[in-house]
């Protein structure tokens, strides 16, 4: 879901009152290697019930795109002790909310419940995990559920195309060259079997991480945790062995088509390091200094002050294995495309060839720690970021720290970082064009 929000381009953070404070928190391990992390915030009667797997749209075979997506709504069916399409229902009733989402990392589930119902958001998600029904007429229900989203937010959608297009060109072998919902002649290929062996391969107790936080009492919540989820048997091991990509030595130029739009986009496209890299923390500040809000870079100069424009902006796609970094803009009338290309470019070597200001610099600065204290403001918000940094970045305590790798970051590492990653050679110029159909 997080991809619909890419094109546009950020607003300023606002000024936030808050207090970064240190997040406290406990995780063990369970015996069928289910990792538990609970955090205990009495400010509020709520309690957040989450578990996130490690399985996402990379994790599939050729032929079988889209499962890990599809799973995020199969997995609502319902249980052996949920009685098909009762789950939302049940939330409802009690007083809750519940959704989930999937990347091309992890698949995330949560309910958020008042803090007298903690043993039934436990209940639920145990029963997803322990035994969900899956059968062929889920399985066809679910089927055509992801179809009609994939229409309406990527196939029909103006620029829905245009991530998949990114992770088709920068990629030739990784799964990331594959789009996260899949292909639908894949989800129309699925079998039940096929659903049913890819169940038992990746959703098993022991690739994922289950986190409790709000207004709890720890003993009693671990015992809580012990009863549902200790039973559940432990799954195989999960073994990911993913091609590696060459390095992207010569630029390349390629033109996709999109019969929804009628404005074209001008798109660099750069192949990066994984989220856990120190470098791509670098390239997060290098987009938001380009394009964050009206006063940034990309902005000023070429839709306020040139005005070949309309929208522009760059943005660092963070994934597990490779990112993938874009720096993009919508021409205002006949602006030419190469025009476009030229400016950005313009400004991507400013930031190779000289250090940013010191003034920019704290600006920086001053906006991730905005973001830091507004990510763990709430509870929800709380218990997604310990869930994802134990699972993906192999540090919960990253919660409490990740401000600091910001904050270190220097001028001369940012220079250093562009010069490594943003160079002409080593990128994709895509033309996305408002064409019917690809006239070759």
């Amino acid at each position: 879901m997080r991809n619909k929000l890419l094109f546009i381009v950020l607003s300023p953070f606002l000024s936030l009152t808050l207090v970064a404070q240190e997040v406290s928190f406990e995780e063990y391990d369970l015996s069928n290697g289910l990792h538990v992390i609970l955090h205990q915030d009495k400010t509020a009667p709520v309690v957040t019930t989450s578990v996130m797997y490690h399985v996402g749209g990379k994790d599939r075979t050729e032929g079988r795109t889209g499962f890990a997506h599809l799973f995020e709504h199969l997995l609502f069916e319902g249980s052996k002790n949920i009685e098909r399409g009762k789950w939302f229902e049940i939330v409802s009733s009690n007083g809750g909310q519940n959704n989930a989402n999937t990347t091309q990392d992890r698949t995330y589930y949560y309910e958020v419940f008042p803090s007298n119902n903690l043993e039934l958001g436990l209940w639920l998600e145990s029963e997803r995990m322990l035994h969900p029904v899956i059968d062929q007429k889920g399985v066809d229900t679910q089927q055509e559920v992801v179809k009609e989203e994939k229409r309406l937010s990527y196939d029909n959608r103006p620029y829905g195309q245009l991530i998949p297009v990114v992770g088709q060109h920068l990629f030739e072998r990784h799964p990331y060259k594959d789009p996260n919902i899949g292909y639908m002649e894949d989800l129309d290929a699925a079998t039940l079997d096929d659903v049913i062996a890819y169940n038992k391969k990746y959703y098993g107790p022991n690739n994922a991480v289950l986190v409790v936080a709000g207004d709890i009492e720890i003993d009693g919540t671990k015992k809580l945790i012990q009863d549902y989820f200790g039973p559940i048997p432990k799954g195989p091991t999960v073994v990911r062995n993913f091609p590696k990509e060459n390095p992207i030595t010569q630029e390349k130029h390629v033109k996709a088509y999109d019969s929804n739009i009628q404005i074209p986009a001008s798109i660099l496209a750069y192949r990066t390091p994984g989220f856990k890299e120190r470098d791509a923390y670098v390239l997060d500040m290098i987009s938001t200094y380009l394009s964050d809000g009206n006063s940034s870079k990309l902005y000023k100069k070429m839709v306020d002050d040139l005005k070949q424009a309309v929208q522009v902006g760059a943005f660092n796609i963070d994934q597990e294995d490779y990112g993938m970094y874009l720096v993009y803009a919508l021409p205002v009338g006949n602006t030419p495309l190469d025009t476009l290309v030229v400016e950005m470019e313009e400004e991507i070597a400013k930031i190779r060839d000289s250090l940013i200001s010191e003034k920019d610099h704290q600006k920086l600065r001053n906006k991730f720690e905005n973001r830091f204290v507004n990510a763990n403001s709430s509870i929800e918000g709380i218990a997604n970021s310990l869930a994802r940094y134990y699972l993906l970045y192999g540090d919960t305590g990253l919660i409490n720290k990740e401000i600091e790798i910001y904050n270190a970051i220097t001028r001369e590492e940012i220079k250093e970082v562009a010069n490594t990653y943003l160079k002409p050679n080593q990128r994709v110029v895509i033309e996305y064009l408002p064409e019917e159909v690809d006239p070759n």
